[in-house]
């Protein structure tokens, strides 16, 4: 037997989701869907289409399990490149979705720069799925913040925008403001690993304020791009003299010797 609570219920919902259509289908037809990379027309919202989709490299296993970086072989077992070895990062495990290189560049080029975030939705389910054997145990979400300056003349920042839709696709936590960055520092584009290791030296803090409750927990650091890796390292030497006990990162892309020779 139907409650009339359930009753009195049903035909509202049913006009929300008739407006929920008719809204879609108004948007639409202002917006049409289509491929962020190439602006060809598609038949739904947030997807690339055939040739854009073949021009993203995505990063599969076999993995080095510390800096995310493909390996041309799989052993069955955990596994660690020579340069991960060689040089340990301080944060303890790298993802990212991509290579940077080909539509990937593109998607990331245009939404830094060109203000274009229509590509949201997919980002989020991208890093949900690069993040698989990330989340297990993560406590807080916590976006590369941008200095003051640049937010002001930027407007936005896009690691956040990253993280709540990471968010959005996993039901994690996010916190804008467990890391903050210092005074504004010179652009990391063009520097050599050496000098982004100087350039962000004491770059990033968690405030005093916060770092009684960070003790202990595990971090996932998310940023758009990982470079040389010096932008992760000194938010993770952060958040680990913080009291943080262990931090991951997971970006849209990597800078690899596939994304350098890519077109």
């Amino acid at each position: 037997m139907t409650t009339p609570e359930l009753t009195n219920h049903r035909p509202g919902g049913q006009v929300r989701s008739a407006l929920r259509t008719v809204l879609s289908a108004c948007a639409d037809f202002v917006m049409p869907p289509c491929c962020p990379v190439c602006r060809t027309a598609l038949g739904a919202h947030h997807l690339l289409c055939a040739s854009c989709w073949r021009d993203v490299h995505f990063i599969r296993p076999p993995l080095c399990d510390v800096l995310g970086i493909p390996l041309p072989f799989d052993t069955g077992e955990r596994m660690i490149s020579a340069a991960a070895a060689a040089n340990p990062p301080a944060y303890d495990r790298a993802r990212a979705v991509a290579h940077f290189s080909g539509a990937m560049r593109t998607l990331i080029h245009q939404f830094k720069y060109a203000d274009r975030h229509d590509a949201s939705a997919l980002y989020g389910r991208w890093l949900a799925d690069a993040a698989r054997d990330l989340r297990t145990g993560v406590d807080v979400v916590v976006p590369v913040p941008l200095s003051r300056l640049r937010l002001l003349s930027r407007r936005f920042n896009q690691a956040a925008i990253l993280a709540q839709g990471l968010a959005g696709q996993t039901g994690l936590t996010v916190d804008l403001h467990l890391l903050k960055r210092g005074r504004f520092r010179r652009s990391q584009v063009g520097l050599t690993r050496h000098q982004r290791r100087r350039n962000l030296a004491s770059a990033f803090h968690v405030p005093r304020r916060r770092r009684a409750w960070l003790k202990g927990r595990s971090v996932l650091l998310v940023d758009d791009v990982i470079t040389t890796g010096a932008t992760a390292e000194a938010c993770a030497r952060a958040l680990k003299r913080a009291g943080a006990a262990r931090v991951d990162v997971l970006a849209l892309a990597l800078v690899t010797n596939e994304a350098l020779i890519a077109p």
